[in-house]
């Protein structure tokens, strides 16, 4: 098999793309765990729901950040042509 140098540099973004993909993972472990406690700390106390509500929902925003930026990384690498 005879790859060129171009071939293997689009090869290499693909894969590239795909480990950036897993960087959705932990945020969606993340969320579904913070989402977990808020409704337990709501079932606690409901009375502070919308302080705990306010301050989940800031948690998540926070934590989905790592996986928005993996998209970029995937994105750009399956896109944007290097060397094209």
């Amino acid at each position: 098999m005879n790859i060129s140098g171009q071939e293997f540099i689009y090869g290499c973004s693909a894969i590239g793309a795909g480990l950036a993909m897993i960087a959705g993972i932990g945020p969606g472990i993340g969320q579904g765990i913070a989402a977990g406690h808020g409704a337990s700390a709501v079932g606690r106390n409901p009375g502070a729901k919308g302080d705990i509500t306010s301050t989940m929902l800031l948690g998540q925003a926070v934590a989905e950040t790592t996986g928005l930026y993996g998209l970029v990384v995937a994105i750009i690498l399956m896109f944007v042509k290097p060397f094209g």
